[in-house]
């Protein structure tokens, strides 16, 4: 059921960007970004509330943005989610791929001005973690939803910067895993980034 929720989102995901890269290539973007996750929640075993603290987060989006609508990919890491400073977890991270649909203000409203814009879409999760004694171990990948906010602006025809916070959240029946979880296999949290954006 996993592989067949995988390669659902993969495909959704694709016809999504495959759309918004016919007809809305007006403006192309390259968003290399670092910022936090927070305000996690999960079922997973995290005894000490890790996934919920504020931790790294770097990664990059590919957005093609017309008039009003838009899509993007995005790739980013987050490592040492589960990490609390402790010997048990020994190293991990949540590394998710998402494809996205924005909806922003007017271009020709805002062309010299903060541009501010909604965005949500449909992707992949990865969730690892390597534990003293391997007790607590995680390797899965979850179907995940994302949606936020943002705004962007340029400071050269070219360059320019970009706010944004979003929401991740795991979905659909991911199986139990036997001693990890607390019930199904569940994970959520915020993200907050600031990109350098670069007209190509």
């Amino acid at each position: 059921m996993r592989s067949s929720a995988a390669r659902c989102t993969l495909v959704l995901s694709t016809a999504l960007l495959l759309m918004s890269a016919r007809s809305l290539a007006a403006d192309r973007q390259i968003r290399p970004f670092v910022g936090a996750t927070f305000g996690g929640a999960t079922t997973f075993v995290d005894p000490q509330g890790a996934s919920g603290r504020a931790k790294p987060a770097i990664g990059v989006g590919a957005v093609f943005l017309g008039e009003l609508f838009g899509g993007e990919i995005d790739i980013f890491d987050g490592p040492g989610f589960f990490g609390t400073g402790n010997d048990l977890v020994k190293s991990s991270r949540v590394t998710a791929f998402t494809g996205n649909v924005i909806v922003a203000a007017p271009h020709r409203v805002t062309e010299y001005s903060l541009r501010p814009y909604l965005v949500g879409g449909v992707g992949l999760m990865q969730v690892r973690r390597t534990t003293l004694f391997n007790v607590f171990d995680i390797s899965t990948v979850l179907p995940t939803v994302d949606i936020g906010v943002g705004a962007v602006a340029f400071v050269t025809n070219r360059v320019g910067v970009s706010w944004d916070v979003r929401r991740f959240q795991s979905v659909g029946a991911n199986p139990p895993s036997g001693g990890l979880t607390f019930g199904e296999q569940h994970l959520s949290f915020w993200r907050a980034a600031m990109a350098a954006v670069i007209r190509y």
